[in-house]
Protein backbone atom coordinates (compact mmCIF):
# COMPACT_ATOMS: atom_id res chain seq x y z
CA UNK A 1 0.00 0.00 0.00
CA UNK A 2 1.22 3.00 -0.88
CA UNK A 3 2.17 5.58 2.07
CA UNK A 4 0.17 9.01 1.57
CA UNK A 5 3.38 11.68 1.62
CA UNK A 6 0.93 13.68 4.77
CA UNK A 7 -0.07 10.68 6.79
CA UNK A 8 -0.16 7.47 7.01
CA UNK A 9 -3.29 6.04 5.22
CA UNK A 10 -4.83 2.63 6.45
CA UNK A 11 -8.91 1.70 5.06
CA UNK A 12 -9.42 -0.39 7.24
CA UNK A 13 -11.17 -0.79 10.71
CA UNK A 14 -8.66 0.19 13.32
CA UNK A 15 -10.00 -3.25 14.86
CA UNK A 16 -7.56 -5.25 12.47
CA UNK A 17 -4.56 -2.88 14.11
CA UNK A 18 -5.56 -4.03 17.84
CA UNK A 19 -7.03 -7.59 17.62
CA UNK A 20 -4.65 -10.08 18.93
CA UNK A 21 -2.52 -12.28 15.97
CA UNK A 22 -3.75 -15.71 15.42
CA UNK A 23 -0.72 -17.75 15.23
CA UNK A 24 -1.94 -21.19 16.19
CA UNK A 25 -4.09 -21.02 13.08
CA UNK A 26 -1.28 -20.27 10.68
CA UNK A 27 0.51 -22.94 12.11
CA UNK A 28 -2.35 -25.51 11.66
CA UNK A 29 -1.69 -24.51 8.00
CA UNK A 30 1.64 -24.86 8.00
CA UNK A 31 0.98 -28.27 9.47
CA UNK A 32 -1.96 -29.18 6.74
CA UNK A 33 0.72 -27.90 4.16
CA UNK A 34 3.05 -30.69 4.78
CA UNK A 35 2.13 -34.25 2.79
CA UNK A 36 3.27 -36.77 5.85
CA UNK A 37 1.95 -34.54 8.75
CA UNK A 38 -0.58 -35.91 11.49
CA UNK A 39 -2.71 -33.24 12.69
CA UNK A 40 -4.60 -33.57 16.10
CA UNK A 41 -4.80 -29.79 15.94
CA UNK A 42 -8.47 -29.22 14.98
CA UNK A 43 -11.36 -29.92 17.04
CA UNK A 44 -12.96 -32.94 14.77
CA UNK A 45 -12.71 -36.74 14.64
CA UNK A 46 -12.21 -38.55 11.62
CA UNK A 47 -15.92 -39.94 10.95
CA UNK A 48 -17.90 -38.49 8.39
CA UNK A 49 -21.66 -36.88 8.93
CA UNK A 50 -23.82 -40.08 9.67
CA UNK A 51 -25.05 -41.01 6.04
CA UNK A 52 -28.96 -40.63 7.83
CA UNK A 53 -27.90 -37.01 7.85
CA UNK A 54 -26.82 -36.38 4.56
CA UNK A 55 -29.84 -38.38 2.95
CA UNK A 56 -32.04 -36.16 4.40
CA UNK A 57 -30.28 -33.22 2.42
CA UNK A 58 -30.44 -35.14 -0.94
CA UNK A 59 -34.53 -35.37 -0.02
CA UNK A 60 -34.22 -31.88 0.51
CA UNK A 61 -32.89 -30.94 -2.62
CA UNK A 62 -34.62 -33.04 -4.65
CA UNK A 63 -37.62 -32.01 -3.17
CA UNK A 64 -36.98 -28.30 -4.14
CA UNK A 65 -36.42 -26.68 -0.82
CA UNK A 66 -33.39 -24.70 -1.67
CA UNK A 67 -35.47 -21.00 -1.22
CA UNK A 68 -34.96 -18.39 1.63
CA UNK A 69 -35.23 -19.36 4.96
CA UNK A 70 -36.71 -17.33 7.49
CA UNK A 71 -34.86 -14.84 9.41
CA UNK A 72 -34.43 -17.24 12.70
CA UNK A 73 -34.60 -19.94 11.01
CA UNK A 74 -37.27 -22.69 9.56
CA UNK A 75 -40.25 -22.81 12.55
CA UNK A 76 -39.46 -26.60 12.31
CA UNK A 77 -36.31 -26.69 12.81
CA UNK A 78 -37.23 -23.82 15.92
CA UNK A 79 -39.40 -25.99 17.15
CA UNK A 80 -37.28 -29.46 16.50
CA UNK A 81 -34.69 -27.15 18.62
CA UNK A 82 -37.84 -26.76 21.68
CA UNK A 83 -38.42 -30.51 21.51
CA UNK A 84 -35.14 -31.30 21.80
CA UNK A 85 -34.05 -29.62 24.73
CA UNK A 86 -37.15 -30.45 26.28
CA UNK A 87 -36.53 -34.42 25.86
CA UNK A 88 -32.90 -33.88 26.97
CA UNK A 89 -32.74 -31.01 29.23
CA UNK A 90 -36.00 -31.04 31.03
CA UNK A 91 -36.06 -26.86 29.23
CA UNK A 92 -39.76 -25.09 28.13
CA UNK A 93 -38.64 -22.71 25.62
CA UNK A 94 -40.80 -21.04 24.03
CA UNK A 95 -39.80 -20.33 19.85
CA UNK A 96 -39.48 -16.76 19.81
CA UNK A 97 -35.75 -17.52 22.28
CA UNK A 98 -34.42 -19.57 19.90
CA UNK A 99 -32.36 -18.80 16.80
CA UNK A 100 -30.87 -20.30 14.00
CA UNK A 101 -27.47 -19.69 13.07
CA UNK A 102 -24.66 -20.17 10.72
CA UNK A 103 -22.06 -22.51 13.16
CA UNK A 104 -21.91 -21.89 16.99
CA UNK A 105 -19.29 -19.36 16.40
CA UNK A 106 -21.69 -17.47 14.09
CA UNK A 107 -24.20 -17.32 17.15
CA UNK A 108 -21.08 -16.20 19.39
CA UNK A 109 -20.56 -13.61 16.63
CA UNK A 110 -24.48 -12.31 16.97
CA UNK A 111 -24.98 -12.19 20.53
CA UNK A 112 -21.89 -9.88 21.00
CA UNK A 113 -22.58 -7.55 17.82
CA UNK A 114 -26.17 -7.36 19.92
CA UNK A 115 -24.87 -5.90 22.84
CA UNK A 116 -21.50 -4.50 22.69
CA UNK A 117 -20.62 -0.56 22.40
CA UNK A 118 -16.70 -0.02 21.39
CA UNK A 119 -14.54 -0.11 24.07
CA UNK A 120 -17.15 -2.49 26.61
CA UNK A 121 -15.17 -5.64 28.65
CA UNK A 122 -16.01 -9.13 28.58
CA UNK A 123 -14.86 -10.97 31.27
CA UNK A 124 -13.97 -14.36 29.93
CA UNK A 125 -12.71 -17.91 31.73
CA UNK A 126 -9.41 -19.20 30.04
CA UNK A 127 -8.06 -21.03 28.59
CA UNK A 128 -10.60 -20.38 25.94
CA UNK A 129 -10.83 -21.34 22.04
CA UNK A 130 -8.76 -18.18 20.26
CA UNK A 131 -11.69 -17.74 18.20
CA UNK A 132 -14.08 -15.98 20.82
CA UNK A 133 -11.48 -13.93 21.47
CA UNK A 134 -10.98 -12.56 17.98
CA UNK A 135 -14.85 -12.42 17.49
CA UNK A 136 -15.08 -10.00 20.63
CA UNK A 137 -12.70 -8.06 19.13
CA UNK A 138 -14.06 -7.98 15.69
CA UNK A 139 -17.73 -6.66 17.42
CA UNK A 140 -15.21 -3.60 19.45
CA UNK A 141 -14.99 -5.19 22.53
CA UNK A 142 -12.20 -6.26 25.01
CA UNK A 143 -12.09 -9.61 26.62
CA UNK A 144 -10.37 -9.66 30.15
CA UNK A 145 -8.99 -13.24 30.89
CA UNK A 146 -9.26 -14.70 34.06
CA UNK A 147 -7.26 -18.00 33.93
CA UNK A 148 -8.37 -21.48 35.61
CA UNK A 149 -5.64 -23.39 37.64
CA UNK A 150 -4.88 -26.89 38.47
CA UNK A 151 -5.71 -27.78 41.73
CA UNK A 152 -6.22 -31.10 42.96
CA UNK A 153 -6.34 -33.26 39.77
CA UNK A 154 -8.71 -30.81 38.17
CA UNK A 155 -9.06 -27.46 37.07
CA UNK A 156 -10.69 -24.78 39.29
CA UNK A 157 -11.94 -21.12 38.51
CA UNK A 158 -11.31 -19.28 41.19
CA UNK A 159 -15.21 -17.31 41.56
CA UNK A 160 -13.77 -14.54 43.44
CA UNK A 161 -10.99 -13.59 40.71
CA UNK A 162 -13.85 -13.68 38.31
CA UNK A 163 -16.44 -11.55 39.99
CA UNK A 164 -13.32 -9.20 40.61
CA UNK A 165 -12.68 -8.68 37.65
CA UNK A 166 -15.90 -7.07 36.75
CA UNK A 167 -16.17 -2.79 36.58
CA UNK A 168 -18.57 -0.45 34.98
CA UNK A 169 -16.98 -1.40 31.69
CA UNK A 170 -18.10 -4.62 31.61
CA UNK A 171 -20.68 -5.55 29.66
CA UNK A 172 -20.70 -9.46 29.49
CA UNK A 173 -19.53 -12.73 31.49
CA UNK A 174 -18.33 -15.80 28.97
CA UNK A 175 -17.46 -19.00 29.87
CA UNK A 176 -17.50 -22.46 27.86
CA UNK A 177 -19.10 -24.88 29.95
CA UNK A 178 -17.29 -28.03 28.72
CA UNK A 179 -14.44 -25.87 28.15
CA UNK A 180 -11.93 -26.27 25.07
CA UNK A 181 -9.44 -26.81 25.43
CA UNK A 182 -9.64 -28.28 29.19
CA UNK A 183 -12.61 -30.46 29.05
CA UNK A 184 -13.54 -28.16 32.58
CA UNK A 185 -17.06 -28.28 33.42
CA UNK A 186 -18.70 -25.45 35.33
CA UNK A 187 -20.15 -27.43 38.51
CA UNK A 188 -24.05 -26.25 39.36
CA UNK A 189 -23.51 -24.08 42.13
CA UNK A 190 -20.82 -21.97 40.35
CA UNK A 191 -24.01 -21.42 37.45
CA UNK A 192 -26.25 -20.58 40.27
CA UNK A 193 -23.37 -18.24 41.76
CA UNK A 194 -22.73 -16.31 38.54
CA UNK A 195 -26.78 -15.87 37.20
CA UNK A 196 -27.36 -14.81 40.71
CA UNK A 197 -24.36 -11.76 40.31
CA UNK A 198 -24.71 -10.86 36.72
CA UNK A 199 -28.76 -10.85 37.51
CA UNK A 200 -27.77 -8.30 40.66
CA UNK A 201 -25.46 -5.93 38.45
CA UNK A 202 -27.56 -6.34 35.14
CA UNK A 203 -24.49 -7.86 32.71
CA UNK A 204 -25.04 -10.24 30.30
CA UNK A 205 -23.60 -13.95 30.71
CA UNK A 206 -22.83 -15.37 27.25
CA UNK A 207 -22.25 -19.66 27.94
CA UNK A 208 -21.03 -21.63 25.05
CA UNK A 209 -22.41 -24.88 26.20
CA UNK A 210 -21.00 -26.62 22.13
CA UNK A 211 -19.70 -29.57 24.17
CA UNK A 212 -22.63 -30.02 26.48
CA UNK A 213 -23.79 -33.32 25.05
CA UNK A 214 -19.53 -34.98 25.22
CA UNK A 215 -19.80 -35.99 29.16
CA UNK A 216 -18.06 -39.43 29.06
CA UNK A 217 -19.91 -40.42 31.74
CA UNK A 218 -23.42 -38.51 31.73
CA UNK A 219 -26.11 -37.83 29.14
CA UNK A 220 -25.20 -33.93 29.50
CA UNK A 221 -23.18 -31.22 31.82
CA UNK A 222 -25.09 -28.62 33.34
CA UNK A 223 -26.57 -26.19 31.23
CA UNK A 224 -27.28 -22.28 32.20
CA UNK A 225 -30.80 -22.86 30.95
CA UNK A 226 -31.63 -25.39 33.89
CA UNK A 227 -31.44 -22.50 36.41
CA UNK A 228 -32.08 -19.25 34.32
CA UNK A 229 -35.29 -17.10 34.71
CA UNK A 230 -36.51 -16.36 30.85
CA UNK A 231 -35.73 -12.54 30.60
CA UNK A 232 -31.98 -13.25 32.01
CA UNK A 233 -29.78 -11.14 29.84
CA UNK A 234 -28.38 -14.34 28.97
CA UNK A 235 -27.28 -15.72 25.94
CA UNK A 236 -26.59 -19.96 25.40
CA UNK A 237 -24.73 -21.11 22.40
CA UNK A 238 -25.16 -24.57 21.05
CA UNK A 239 -23.96 -26.38 18.09
CA UNK A 240 -24.32 -29.41 15.41
CA UNK A 241 -20.37 -29.04 14.48
CA UNK A 242 -19.36 -31.77 17.83
CA UNK A 243 -22.12 -33.64 18.64
CA UNK A 244 -23.26 -34.92 15.18
CA UNK A 245 -20.04 -34.53 13.14
CA UNK A 246 -21.39 -32.21 11.57
CA UNK A 247 -18.37 -29.20 11.59
CA UNK A 248 -18.41 -28.46 8.05
CA UNK A 249 -21.77 -27.99 7.85
CA UNK A 250 -21.77 -24.39 10.27
CA UNK A 251 -24.89 -24.72 11.51
CA UNK A 252 -26.16 -24.28 15.32
CA UNK A 253 -28.22 -22.36 17.22
CA UNK A 254 -28.73 -19.60 19.99
CA UNK A 255 -31.09 -19.37 22.69
CA UNK A 256 -32.16 -15.81 24.47
CA UNK A 257 -34.10 -13.86 26.09
CA UNK A 258 -37.44 -13.48 24.06
CA UNK A 259 -37.01 -9.97 23.91
CA UNK A 260 -33.99 -10.29 22.20
CA UNK A 261 -35.54 -12.33 19.54
CA UNK A 262 -35.97 -9.22 16.97
CA UNK A 263 -32.31 -7.68 17.79
CA UNK A 264 -31.10 -11.11 16.53
CA UNK A 265 -32.67 -11.44 13.72
CA UNK A 266 -32.17 -8.53 12.52
CA UNK A 267 -28.88 -9.16 12.48
CA UNK A 268 -28.93 -12.84 10.90
CA UNK A 269 -31.00 -10.50 8.18
CA UNK A 270 -28.45 -8.26 7.14
CA UNK A 271 -25.40 -10.52 7.41
CA UNK A 272 -26.21 -14.05 5.71
CA UNK A 273 -29.94 -14.24 5.78
CA UNK A 274 -29.36 -17.91 7.94
CA UNK A 275 -27.91 -20.74 7.11
CA UNK A 276 -29.09 -23.00 4.08
CA UNK A 277 -32.21 -23.86 3.94
CA UNK A 278 -31.94 -27.80 2.67
CA UNK A 279 -28.50 -28.29 5.87
CA UNK A 280 -31.92 -26.95 8.29
CA UNK A 281 -33.63 -29.55 7.72
CA UNK A 282 -30.82 -32.05 7.88
CA UNK A 283 -30.74 -30.41 11.76
CA UNK A 284 -34.12 -31.43 12.36
CA UNK A 285 -33.16 -35.27 11.76
CA UNK A 286 -29.77 -35.00 13.90
CA UNK A 287 -31.94 -33.71 16.54
CA UNK A 288 -34.89 -36.36 16.20
CA UNK A 289 -32.22 -39.29 15.14
CA UNK A 290 -28.83 -38.87 16.55
CA UNK A 291 -28.75 -40.03 19.77
CA UNK A 292 -27.21 -43.55 18.56
CA UNK A 293 -24.64 -41.85 16.62
CA UNK A 294 -23.74 -40.00 19.69
CA UNK A 295 -23.72 -43.05 21.98
CA UNK A 296 -20.90 -44.37 19.33
CA UNK A 297 -18.84 -41.25 19.19
CA UNK A 298 -18.81 -41.22 23.20
CA UNK A 299 -17.51 -44.48 23.32
CA UNK A 300 -14.90 -43.48 20.68
CA UNK A 301 -13.79 -40.42 22.59
CA UNK A 302 -13.62 -42.50 25.99
CA UNK A 303 -11.86 -45.26 24.45
CA UNK A 304 -9.57 -42.98 23.06
CA UNK A 305 -8.66 -40.60 25.64
CA UNK A 306 -7.86 -44.11 28.10
CA UNK A 307 -5.51 -44.28 25.15
CA UNK A 308 -3.66 -40.75 24.95
CA UNK A 309 -3.82 -40.91 28.75
CA UNK A 310 -1.50 -43.91 28.96
CA UNK A 311 0.61 -42.44 26.70
CA UNK A 312 1.36 -39.47 28.07
CA UNK A 313 1.98 -40.91 31.39
CA UNK A 314 5.02 -42.62 30.51
CA UNK A 315 6.71 -39.02 30.50
CA UNK A 316 8.07 -37.13 33.46
CA UNK A 317 7.79 -34.32 32.15
CA UNK A 318 4.11 -34.19 30.88
CA UNK A 319 1.90 -33.21 33.26
CA UNK A 320 -2.22 -33.68 32.21
CA UNK A 321 -5.92 -33.37 33.76
CA UNK A 322 -7.91 -36.40 32.98
CA UNK A 323 -11.05 -34.36 31.88
CA UNK A 324 -14.91 -35.16 32.08
CA UNK A 325 -15.74 -34.01 28.87
CA UNK A 326 -15.13 -33.61 25.56
CA UNK A 327 -12.18 -34.76 23.16
CA UNK A 328 -8.83 -32.93 24.19
CA UNK A 329 -5.89 -33.62 26.01
CA UNK A 330 -4.33 -30.79 27.31
CA UNK A 331 -1.59 -31.00 28.97
CA UNK A 332 1.62 -29.35 29.76
CA UNK A 333 5.19 -29.76 28.96
CA UNK A 334 8.19 -29.16 31.79
CA UNK A 335 11.10 -27.09 30.25
CA UNK A 336 8.52 -25.46 27.76
CA UNK A 337 8.16 -21.88 27.37
CA UNK A 338 7.05 -21.22 24.06
CA UNK A 339 4.42 -23.39 22.78
CA UNK A 340 3.77 -21.54 19.18
CA UNK A 341 7.75 -22.46 19.03
CA UNK A 342 7.47 -26.15 19.91
CA UNK A 343 4.34 -27.14 17.71
CA UNK A 344 6.32 -26.18 14.49
CA UNK A 345 9.31 -27.73 15.91
CA UNK A 346 7.34 -31.02 15.86
CA UNK A 347 5.47 -30.40 12.74
CA UNK A 348 9.15 -30.20 11.10
CA UNK A 349 10.48 -32.62 13.16
CA UNK A 350 8.60 -35.65 13.72
CA UNK A 351 5.31 -34.69 11.69
CA UNK A 352 2.71 -33.68 13.98
CA UNK A 353 0.69 -31.25 14.40
CA UNK A 354 -0.98 -30.08 17.97
CA UNK A 355 -2.66 -26.96 19.21
CA UNK A 356 -0.11 -24.65 20.89
CA UNK A 357 -1.54 -24.04 24.53
CA UNK A 358 -0.35 -20.07 23.99
CA UNK A 359 -3.23 -19.88 21.57
CA UNK A 360 -6.22 -19.94 24.39
CA UNK A 361 -4.96 -17.13 26.66
CA UNK A 362 -2.23 -15.78 28.59
CA UNK A 363 -0.21 -18.12 31.11
CA UNK A 364 -1.11 -21.79 29.15
CA UNK A 365 2.38 -21.39 26.73
CA UNK A 366 3.84 -24.13 28.27
CA UNK A 367 0.61 -26.19 27.09
CA UNK A 368 -0.24 -28.53 24.20
CA UNK A 369 -3.89 -29.81 22.87
CA UNK A 370 -4.27 -32.67 21.49
CA UNK A 371 -7.41 -33.90 19.48
CA UNK A 372 -8.47 -37.35 20.41
CA UNK A 373 -11.32 -37.76 18.33
CA UNK A 374 -9.79 -39.17 15.68
CA UNK A 375 -9.36 -42.71 14.46
CA UNK A 376 -7.30 -44.61 17.26
CA UNK A 377 -4.66 -45.89 14.73
CA UNK A 378 -4.40 -42.20 13.40
CA UNK A 379 -3.91 -41.77 17.57
CA UNK A 380 -1.41 -44.72 18.26
CA UNK A 381 0.86 -43.04 14.93
CA UNK A 382 1.02 -39.47 16.56
CA UNK A 383 1.97 -40.37 19.64
CA UNK A 384 4.50 -42.81 18.82
CA UNK A 385 6.23 -39.81 16.51
CA UNK A 386 6.15 -37.47 19.58
CA UNK A 387 7.73 -39.79 21.70
CA UNK A 388 11.08 -38.21 20.78
CA UNK A 389 10.02 -34.88 21.19
CA UNK A 390 7.99 -35.21 25.16
CA UNK A 391 10.86 -38.01 26.79
CA UNK A 392 13.24 -36.33 29.02
CA UNK A 393 15.94 -34.16 27.80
Amino acid sequence: MKQRPDRLFNPYRACFDNMSSNLAAELLRYGKSKSNCISLAQGEGSLPTPSFICEEVHRSLSEGKTFYSFGAGLPELRQEIATYHSRIYGHSLPLNRISVTSSGTNAVHLALMSILEEGDEVIAVTPIWKNLIGITELAGGKIIEVPMEQKDGKWHLDLQKFFGKVNKNTKALMIVSPNNPTGWVMPTEDIRAVLEFARARDIWIIADEVYGRTMHDLVKAPSFLDYAEDDDLLYVVNSFSKTWAMTGWRLGWLIGPGHSEDKIRDLILYENMGPPTFTQHAGIVALRDGEDFLKSQKSRWKRNQELVLDALSNYSRVSIVKSPAAFYAFFQVEGETDSFALVRRMIDDVGVSLAPGGAFGQGFNGYLRLCFAANPEVISQALKRLEPVLKDN
